[in-house]
């Protein structure tokens, strides 16, 4: 079931310059990476949409400065993410309560811990009838 969420084609890029993102698994969480050098945790908002997903968006404010700069201009220009929004179905076995983030290195870094097996004992214990 898993693989159905995080597989390739959950995610199509919106277009060629979009940040590249890993998912990765263990037995205790999920871990999802995006690429984003020259961001900061100021240029990321997540959140947990209403329809059980997480939403990772990113907006960097480029500030243009007219600098002379030995008269150079790009020619090409691809590591310059203005504006990227990606949201992810998550898993049912995701914790949601204790979900982090961190960026470090030009990489933000989403911690999805599991639920333990007895938590989603308790999640789908069945209820007797009296």
């Amino acid at each position: 079931m898993f693989n159905d969420f995080f597989d390739n084609d959950w995610m199509v890029k919106a277009n060629a310059t979009a940040p590249a993102i890993n998912v990765l698994e263990s037995d205790t969480d999920y871990k999802v990476e995006v690429a984003a050098p020259g961001m900061t945790k100021e240029d990321f908002n997540i959140h947990l949409s209403e329809d059980n997903e997480l939403v990772i968006s990113m907006e960097k404010k480029n500030e243009t400065k007219e600098e002379n700069n030995n008269n150079r201009k790009y020619l090409r220009r691809e590591f310059s993410y203005s504006k990227f929004e990606q949201a992810l179905v998550l898993p049912d076995d995701v914790e949601k309560d204790k979900i982090s983030a961190n960026v470090t290195d030009g990489v933000l870094t989403v911690d999805l811990p599991k639920r333990t097996p007895e938590e989603k004992a308790k999640i789908n214990r069945v209820i007797e009838i009296h």
